[in-house]
């Protein structure tokens, strides 16, 4: 899969790459803050952020491990993608890793910012506005990725999962290897109900990003940075 040429300068690609990774980060945390502060709970997170943080509850975690939790799944996702490229290689081992070291720490960073910045909705308003702001916290996450996976530099190990799927399996289409890629977040959620049977982080949010979240990485793909395209990929 990285056998292909790359059209960018090394100085374009990180900066795109750290455009990304802000974003990601941000829209992540966007989804589960809105989610807490509406009572009952309707909105949910992003679709592995949902099942992250609901192993983080289930674990009687904090913002605080949530991080941690982040990380070693994304670790373990690393080698299921080691598995499914049918080869060991520790390069973008190493990759994945270093990309979750300053995704982790802006997870917390943001969780803090957020959660001291938005108050309790209280009013249909203010409910309606969490709503938008978790499904744009969703589409930040989709157009995040399609950035980082057209520099392909490093990527998150469940976007490296996706991108796999995607140019190894299905043809470059984002949707379809994006909802495959939600098996693993969905038996990981499974286990946290079963662990502790609370819904809080689930709800029309984490419907939203398992319906549109991979429709979105394909529209931003040719609309966002339009001009940038897959680097380091065959694509057929």
């Amino acid at each position: 899969m990285n056998n292909a040429k790359r059209t960018i300068s090394w100085t374009a690609a990180l900066s795109y790459f750290a455009f990304s990774l802000v974003i990601n980060s941000m829209g992540n945390v966007l989804t589960i803050v809105t989610s807490q502060k509406i009572h009952p709970s309707i909105l949910g997170s992003a679709y592995w952020t949902a099942a992250q943080n609901g192993l983080n509850h289930s674990l009687h975690g904090n913002s605080a491990t949530l991080s941690i939790v982040f990380f070693v799944v994304g670790m373990l996702i690393a080698v299921l993608n080691m598995v499914l490229e049918h080869r060991i290689d520790i390069k973008r081992f190493l990759g994945n890793l270093a990309f979750m070291v300053p995704f982790s720490a802006l997870i917390s960073v943001f969780a803090s910012a957020f959660s001291k910045l938005l108050p309790e909705a209280h009013s249909w308003p203010m409910i309606a506005f969490y709503i938008f702001l978790n499904f744009f916290g969703v589409s930040l996450i989709a157009i995040a990725i399609s950035i980082y996976q057209r520099t392909n530099i490093v990527l998150h190990p469940a976007d490296d999962l996706m991108q796999v799927l995607r140019f190894k399996y299905f043809k470059g289409n984002a949707g379809i290897a994006m909802w495959v890629s939600y098996i693993p977040p969905t038996i990981i959620g499974v286990i946290a109900l079963i662990m502790v049977p609370d819904f809080t982080n689930y709800g029309i949010g984490t419907i939203f990003a398992f319906l549109f979240q991979g429709s979105i990485t394909g529209w931003a793909d040719t609309r966002i940075f339009s001009k940038l395209k897959h680097q380091g990929i065959a694509i057929d």
